[in-house]
C-alpha cells in the first residue's frame, strides 16, 4: 500500500483520478438530496473529509517536509498528544479574552446605537470616535494593550472589545433604521413612547442585522485575541501556542493549535446561526433560508 501512494508509482495517477471522479460524485449526489434539512450539513461535511483525504495522499505521495505542510494525521496525533496543553491554551483564550472581550465589545456598541438612535446629535460625536476605533490597526494596538493591562487575559480582551464595538454600532444603528414607515406611524398614532416602540416595534426588526453583526464579531475576536497574543501573553493561550511552536518548527502542533481556532469559529457562528432562527423565525431574511 505504501508504494501505490508514491507519485512515482504506475498506478497512483489513475488511482487518484477514479478517486477525484468518485469525490465528485459523492458531493454532487448528496447535495442533490431532498427533504432534509441537513442536506447541506451533510455536504459540507463530505467534502471537508475528502479535501483531508487528498491531502494526505499528495502530502505522502510527494514526500513534503512536516514544516511546509504535516498530513492531517500528523496533526491528529499532536492535538491528541498535547490535548491537555491545548485545552489549557483554549480557555485562557476562548473562555476568558475572546468570550468577555467580545460580550462587552457587542453590548457596548448596542447601547451607543440605542443613545445615538435616541439623541441624534450623539451621532456627531460619537460616530466619528467610533469609526476612527475601526481603523486603528490591530498590530499597533495589541502592545499598547499588553503595556496597560498587563500580559493576562485583560489585555487581549480589551483589544476584542475594540474590534467588536464598531462593527455591533453600524448595525444595530442600520436595524434600527429597518422598520416600516407605516408600523411606524402607527406607534405613533397610538401615541406610544419611544420605549415601548423601541421594544415592540424596532428591536424586533433589528434583529437580523443584530445577528449579522454577532456572527462577524465572533470571528473577529477569535482573531483579535490570538494575534495580540503575538505581542505578550502568560505561557498559555493559542496565539502563544501557535507562535512559540513556530519558532521551534513543530508545525503539527501549531496546525492543531488552527483546528482548535476554526472549530470554535465555526461552532460560534453555527450557533449564532440557530440562535438567529429561534429570535427572528417570522423575519422574511430567516424564513428564505
Amino acid at each position: 500500500m505504501s508504494a501505490l501512494l508514491h507519485a512515482d508509482a504506475p498506478l497512483f495517477w489513475p488511482l487518484l483520478s477514479l478517486l477525484v471522479f468518485l469525490a465528485g460524485y459523492s458531493i454532487y449526489h448528496t447535495a442533490g438530496l431532498n427533504g432534509s434539512r441537513w442536506v447541506g450539513t451533510l455536504t459540507a461535511a463530505l467534502f471537508g473529509l475528502w479535501v483531508l483525504l487528498f491531502w494526505e495522499i499528495l502530502v505522502r505521495a510527494f514526500d513534503v517536509s512536516r514544516i511546509l505542510l504535516p498530513a492531517p494525521s500528523l496533526i491528529l496525533n499532536s492535538m491528541v498528544e498535547h490535548a491537555p496543553r491545548l485545552w489549557g491554551d483554549f480557555v485562557e483564550t476562548v473562555g476568558k479574552a475572546v468570550l468577555i472581550g467580545w460580550a462587552l465589545g457587542c453590548g457596548l456598541g448596542f447601547a451607543v446605537a440605542v443613545a445615538i438612535d435616541r439623541r441624534p446629535f450623539l451621532q456627531r460625536g460619537l460616530l466619528p470616535i467610533a469609526s476612527l476605533t475601526s481603523a486603528v490597526p490591530l498590530v499597533g494596538v495589541a502592545p499598547i494593550a499588553v503595556m496597560l493591562f498587563g500580559f493576562e487575559w485583560p489585555s487581549k480582551a480589551a483589544v476584542v472589545v475594540l474590534m467588536t464595538f464598531f462593527p455591533m454600532l453600524v448595525s444595530t444603528l442600520a436595524g434600527l433604521k429597518a422598520s416600516g414607515k407605516l408600523e411606524r406611524e402607527l406607534m405613533y398614532s397610538y401615541a406610544a413612547s419611544y420605549t415601548r416602540t423601541l421594544l415592540a416595534l424596532r428591536l424586533p426588526s433589528s434583529l437580523p442585522y443584530i445577528f449579522n453583526a454577532l456572527k462577524v464579531n465572533a470571528t473577529l475576536a477569535l482573531i483579535g485575541a490570538i494575534v495580540a497574543e503575538f505581542f505578550g501573553s502568560p505561557t498559555v493561550g493559542l496565539g502563544f501556542r501557535i507562535s512559540t511552536e513556530a519558532s521551534k518548527m513543530n508545525m503539527p502542533l501549531v496546525w492543531g493549535a488552527i483546528v482548535v481556532a476554526a472549530a470554535t469559529g465555526s461552532s460560534a457562528y453555527a450557533l449564532l446561526v440557530a440562535l438567529e432562527r429561534r429570535a427572528a423565525f417570522w423575519h422574511p431574511s430567516v424564513r428564505s433560508t
